[in-house]
């Protein structure tokens, strides 16, 4: 059967193959091959500006013949790769033997032919191949997406600042607050997540089969190749790799920092659940109404239905992206003695859990972008629960010395309907200063909202 978007197994290259466009040519096998051809030249041109008499430093023409493998590595080239591979049945091999023979025409590169891939490990290769991806990953889709989400609840909790709304503390009626404060909540957290996210540092290691530099230093007794390897891997592109160097490890990078970004974007993930299910929570109390969309249909028997299914997509490839994040994170740092090969499998699918997180970032801006305000839902609610100022009632009692304040109004208000005639009954009988019952007569539970407002607006 042919490949096709209705054939493929995975729903990321089939149902939503055209939402992760952007993070195809980073995650894929393409990208992955790209960026190791990427590292081998990188290594290349820099041990030609060693100092070797036996390999002197590159002509302009034969580095820009470099860029142009690197900056015009086409699918076609991948394709060519994998045909090497069926021979090597060697990945890394494959390439470096795909590099040679692009090297065929250019009489100095022919020369220096023996220098790809020289005193590697393929694992040299492929730990900063995918860092590379994961830094590509991060900084040209997640982070944008992530922003895209922080921007669009920013504006939302500024526009929505002073909507009382009824709070619902372990889903009993509880002290207002409004729908803007509840949204910087999330702005706040996810902020800090993401900040989280992109502050992990993204390491790179090229010192050999166990992490000594042992090949290294049987050609070049004497040359630093610890100093040497940190500047390829620090160097910023094109001439260097733009990471951060990795001193100590095993025949592999030991996967710490790989955990440590997974679980930030498992976090940050994991306040977008929250998000989604709070808010498919207020559509069913009618807090939010969903625009509606010409030609679409919310239940194929109930007409008027119109189901907050973004929310819903949202949480369910954020879950799916957590899954594999968790298992990524609690694999990758473990390794038999100095290698086993779990971890390379497991490494391929790192694009699906960064693309279920992407989708779930797309499905979630295209719910907010749907949501209306039903503020007579929300006054309506509001209006029926005053029974929550049995709060500020008692507060303000205590503070005058009344006792037995909290008693009092849980004996006026617990499991009763509360009226607010029954309130201002209350209100006129205390014993506190005129000027505080009239405060308090004022006060409805829509007004009850302390620095809500404020703090909607600052976030």
């Amino acid at each position: 059967m042919e490949l096709t978007e209705l054939t493929a197994v995975s729903p990321l290259d089939g149902r939503y193959a055209a939402k992760l466009a952007a993070l195809r040519p980073i995650m894929s096998e393409w990208g992955y091959m790209q960026r190791r051809v990427r590292v081998e030249l990188a290594w290349f041109e820099a041990l030609s500006d060693a100092g070797f008499a036996e390999f002197a430093p590159l002509s302009a023409a034969a580095r820009a013949h470099l860029r142009q493998m690197v900056e015009h590595f086409s699918p076609a080239d991948g394709a060519a790769i994998k045909q090497i591979e069926k021979t090597t049945n060697h990945d890394v091999k494959a390439v470096e033997y795909w590099i040679k023979a692009r090297f065929s025409g250019q009489p100095e590169l022919e020369r220096a032919a023996e220098f790809v891939h020289f005193a590697c490990t393929s694992e040299d290769i492929n730990n900063t191949s995918h860092a590379l991806q994961l830094k590509d990953g991060r900084d040209a889709a997640l982070l944008p997406a992530l922003d895209s989400v922080l921007a669009r609840l920013r504006e939302l909790a500024h526009t929505h600042a002073a909507a009382p709304m009824l709070s619902r503390t372990h889903g009993q009626t509880a002290s207002p607050t409004t729908v803007g404060k509840e949204l910087a909540v999330t702005v706040a957290r996810l902020r800090a997540a993401r900040a989280q996210v992109a502050g992990v540092k993204l390491l790179g290691k090229m010192n050999g089969a166990v992490g000594n530099f042992n090949a290294h230093l049987s050609a070049w007794p004497g040359f630093d190749w610890e100093a040497f390897s940190r500047r390829v891997i620090e160097t910023p592109a094109p001439a260097g790799l733009g990471l951060t160097f990795q001193p100590y490890s095993i025949q592999i990078e030991p996967h710490d920092y790989m955990a440590e970004l997974f679980d930030a974007v498992a976090r940050a993930n994991t306040i977008l659940i929250d998000l989604a299910r709070d808010i498919w929570g207020y559509i069913s109390l009618g807090y939010f109404r969903q625009k509606l969309k010409a030609g679409e249909i919310g239940s194929s028997t109930m007409p008027h239905k119109v189901n907050p299914i973004d929310f819903e997509n949202a949480e369910g490839n954020l879950g799916l992206s957590n899954a594999l994040l968790r298992h990524l994170a609690e694999k990758l740092p473990v390794s038999r003695w100095q290698r086993d090969l779990t971890d390379s499998t497991v490494l391929r699918n790192m694009g699906v859990a960064l693309g279920h997180a992407l989708l779930a970032h797309q499905s979630l801006l295209a719910g907010l972008d749907k949501l209306e305000l039903n503020e007579a839902a929300l006054r309506a609610d509001l209006d029926s629960a005053w029974e929550v100022l049995a709060e500020p009632i008692q507060t303000v009692m205590r503070r005058f010395g009344v006792p037995g304040a909290y008693e009092k109004l849980k004996q006026a208000t617990r499991g009763q309907q509360v009226t607010r005639e029954a309130l201002h009954a209350l209100i006129e009988g205390l014993d506190i200063p005129l000027a505080e019952k009239t405060r308090l007569l004022a006060l409805t539970p829509a007004s009850y909202i302390g620095k809500a407002p404020e703090l909607a607006r600052r976030v």
